[in-house]
C-alpha cells in the first residue's frame, strides 16, 4: 500500500474530521470546521494542512502553523494524526517531515507537537528528536445522566447572560477573551489584539455556540466566560473557561460554567468535554466538581530546529 502526501483540497474535509475524530475522540472535529480553518486561517500563520493518502481514502492529517500570536518568535506548531485502523503504514513519519520542512523554510526553530500519553505515541515524538515538556487532561462528562450542580441566583450586581446578547456588539468579549488569553498556562504565550481576525475566526466559527456560551456580568461589565463548542451530534466542549484577573477568587467561572452546562443539556446536548493543563489545580478542581473524569492525557513535546 503506497502512502503519499498532499496538500488538502476542499473535497478533503469529511475525510480529514473524519481521522480526527477517530485519533482523537475527545475533541469535536466536522467537515463544516475543517473547511472554516482552512479558509479562514491567518496569513502570519502561514498554515499548511496536510494528508496522507492511501488507495485514494485519507488515512492521516497534520496541521503546521506558525505561531503568530505569540510574543515568543520561531515558534512552529504541528499535530499530526493517523487513523487507528492505517497506523505503522509511515503515514505520521511522512506528515511529520513535510509540516517540519514547511514550517522550518518559514523560520520556525522550536517545533511544538502534542501526542497522547501512550508509550506508541511517545515512542513516536522521540524517535523524531522531540522532548517531553507539559501535559494536559482531557476530561469528559455525561451531560445526559450526570447529576449537575443545582443552578443558584448569582450574588447582588452579577448577572448571568449568553454570549448571543452581545451580537450587535462582541468587542466587550473580545477584551475578556484577550485578558484571560494572556495567562493562559502554556509553552507558547498568545497575545489576541486582531479583533477583526477573532471576529471571523472566534465569534464567528461554526462550531462555536452563542447561545449556550455563558458571560458573568458584573455591574454591567463583561467579568468571566465559559465558552461553549457544539457539533451538531450532542456533543459539547467547553472552548475556554476564564475570568479577567480584577475579578478573580469570586466563583464567576465557576457560575458561568454552570450556566452553560445546563444549557447545553437543555438544548439536548448528551456529551460533554473540556480540557485543562495538569498543572492548572483550580480548573481542574472546577471541573472535578461538575463531575468530569480524566479520560486522556496528552503530553506536549518540542524540537528545535536549525
Amino acid at each position: 500500500m503506497t502512502v503519499i502526501v498532499r496538500d488538502v483540497r476542499p473535497e478533503d474535509a469529511e475525510g480529514f474530521a473524519r481521522v480526527r475524530r477517530a485519533a482523537l475522540p475527545y475533541m469535536l472535529a466536522t467537515a463544516e470546521q475543517a473547511a472554516f480553518d482552512w479558509a479562514h486561517a491567518h496569513p502570519d500563520a502561514h498554515a499548511r494542512p496536510l494528508v496522507a493518502e492511501a488507495d485514494g481514502r485519507i488515512i492521516g492529517t497534520v496541521q503546521a502553523y506558525l505561531a503568530h500570536e505569540s510574543p515568543t518568535p520561531d515558534a512552529g506548531s504541528l499535530n499530526v494524526y493517523v487513523d487507528p485502523e492505517h497506523r505503522r503504514l509511515g503515514a505520521g513519519t511522512l506528515l511529520m517531515r513535510a509540516a517540519e520542512e514547511h514550517l522550518a523554510e518559514r523560520g520556525a526553530t522550536d517545533l511544538y507537537t502534542w501526542v497522547l500519553d501512550e508509550p506508541g505515541n511517545r515512542a513516536f515524538a522521540e524517535r523524531h528528536g522531540y522532548a517531553s515538556r507539559r501535559s494536559a487532561h482531557f476530561l469528559r462528562l455525561d451531560l445526559a445522566t450526570a447529576p449537575l450542580p443545582e443552578r443558584c441566583a448569582p450574588p447582588a450586581g452579577v448577572e448571568l447572560r449568553p454570549a448571543a446578547d452581545f451580537a450587535a456588539d462582541p468587542r466587550p468579549l473580545f477584551e475578556l477573551d484577550a485578558l484571560t488569553t494572556a495567562d493562559e498556562p502554556g509553552d507558547v504565550g498568545a497575545e489576541l489584539s486582531d479583533y477583526e481576525h477573532w471576529l471571523a475566526t472566534t465569534w464567528r466559527h461554526p462550531l462555536f455556540s452563542a447561545e449556550l456560551t455563558t458571560i458573568a456580568v458584573v455591574d454591567g461589565v463583561p467579568a468571566a466566560f465559559s465558552a461553549a463548542q457544539v457539533d451538531g451530534a450532542g456533543r459539547y466542549c467547553s472552548g475556554m473557561t476564564g475570568t479577567a484577573p480584577a475579578y478573580r477568587g469570586r466563583g464567576l467561572a465557576k457560575l458561568a460554567k454552570n450556566d452553560s452546562l445546563h444549557r447545553a443539556r437543555a438544548a439536548g446536548c448528551t456529551e460533554a468535554f473540556t480540557g485543562n493543563d495538569t498543572g492548572n489545580d483550580p480548573m481542574l478542581a472546577i471541573n472535578k466538581w461538575f463531575g468530569y473524569e480524566v479520560c486522556a492525557t496528552e503530553v506536549r513535546h518540542v524540537r528545535t530546529v536549525g
